[in-house]
């Protein structure tokens, strides 16, 4: 395995047990919304947001890099 999937793998593992170990519901107020959500999905859906965001960045670094080669 590569360094990367390594480091991958011990993020997730983290991710989940902080998940397992957050379960208290808190309030949310996000503009002009206002909700009653768990912790762990809280964070749940901060990392797939945050990883959605950085996949996405990736695949344009990768898109100008193509178009610059080919130029």
């Amino acid at each position: 395995m590569s360094g990367g999937a390594v480091a991958s793998c011990v993020g997730v593992a983290a991710l989940v047990v902080f998940m397992a170990q957050n379960t208290a519901d808190v309030e949310v107020s996000f503009l002009w919304w206002d909700f009653t959500v768990s912790v762990w999905q809280l964070t749940l859906a901060s990392a797939l947001l945050g990883a959605v965001v950085w996949l996405g960045l990736g695949v344009v670094r990768r898109h100008r890099r193509r178009e610059e080669r080919r130029t």
